[in-house]
């Protein structure tokens, strides 16, 4: 028997997801006031600079690329391990993809397999503490040079399909060395996540004639409630189907598919807004952890213009337990309005 006696207004809502096709919930039932997510600081027990993996280049792979001071260091003239620098990418010593050709697709009774054949690189800065919540813009810029210099140098082997470039902070969120660094795994197939994101915007685009970022980002900045920080070139915003707590997506205003053609004044711009939205939230929440990840169309040779790129940012506000690992519906405990509004004032 069920109890339909009462009514009352409803604890909470449920949201579509524009871009991903999936719904949300906000909790507002059980919503919680934005300080409330502020834990207290936790003590990590970081190793000393003495014994980090990643303060001594010669324990790594040989660099891919070394920059110092803003700039590209030659280190095919130089040769060896540069003594100054300040980003650096490295092939990762315990790769989950490595380099093959041959794909060697095929099939075990119902199941198909493949090689994991790709490219697996961390990208190291300097300080073995400061991390990129604590950046000037400047070095943040630098980061972002890094990340396209990388990405157009891998795009261009004939397997790979996709770029995934993404940076962990703090052991919520998986990041077993706490020398920040981010990662770039290029792979010959579609992850789930990007397939369902292109799938949306372009029936999306086939309805209407018209991206659903540009939309998204056009109602919100008339909007204002959910804006965490803009620029000329960039928005900053927890989105309206936000997925977790205090979610932050950073997106070009104007419509661009593909975050390798950014420009110079453009990463210029990504950088403020990336420095801004992180510090915000590294003030508001007491340094969480959180993944950050760039979404951008496949590098597999066809035409994506309907999407449009983006970087996400997700901070470990909650842990997914039965309902949403039972039906992948993801549960947030605070109105985006409101953690927009919070972190509008850090």
């Amino acid at each position: 028997m069920i109890n339909k006696s009462k009514k009352a207004k409803f604890p909470s809502e449920l949201r579509f997801d524009l871009v991903s096709g999936d719904w949300v919930v906000i909790a507002t039932g059980r919503a919680r006031r934005p300080e409330t997510f502020k834990k207290d600081k936790k003590i990590i027990e970081h190793v000393s600079p003495r014994d980090c993996v990643f303060c001594h280049l010669s324990k790594q792979e040989k660099p891919l690329m070394v920059f110092y001071d803003g700039k590209k260091v030659d280190i095919t003239a130089k040769g060896g391990i540069p003594k100054r620098w300040s980003v650096v990418s490295v092939p990762n010593k315990y790769p989950a993809f490595i380099y093959n050709e041959k794909i060697n697709k095929r099939t075990e009774g119902p199941y198909h397999l493949m090689n994991a054949a790709g490219f697996h690189e961390v990208i190291i800065t300097k300080d073995h503490r400061k991390q990129i919540a604590q950046f000037s813009q400047t070095q943040i810029k630098e980061v972002i040079d890094v990340y396209q210099d990388r990405y157009l140098d891998l795009m261009k082997e004939k397997f790979v399909n996709y770029v995934s470039i993404f940076h962990n902070h703090g052991p919520e969120a998986g990041a077993s060395i706490a020398h920040p660094h981010s990662q770039i795994i290029a792979i010959p197939i579609m992850d789930p996540d990007i397939q369902s994101g292109l799938n949306c915007s372009k029936k999306f685009f086939k309805d209407s004639k018209k991206c659903v970022h540009c939309l998204m980002n056009k109602w919100d900045i008339k909007n204002k409630k959910r804006i965490v920080f803009e620029n000329k070139y960039f928005v900053a915003l927890c989105p309206f189907a936000s997925r977790m707590a205090f979610e932050i997506v950073i997106s070009p205003k104007q419509h661009s598919a593909y975050f390798e053609r950014i420009s110079e004044k453009q990463k210029w711009a990504l950088a403020e807004v990336l420095q801004m939205a992180m510090h915000k939230l590294y003030k508001g929440l007491n340094n969480p952890s959180y993944n950050f990840f760039i979404h951008t169309a496949p590098c597999d040779g066809k035409n994506y213009d309907f999407y449009h790129w983006h970087l996400s940012i997700l901070p470990k506000t909650s842990t997914w337990a039965g309902f949403e690992l039972c039906t992948g519906i993801e549960i947030s405990t605070i109105e985006p309005e409101k953690a927009a509004e919070y972190l509008r004032k850090q």
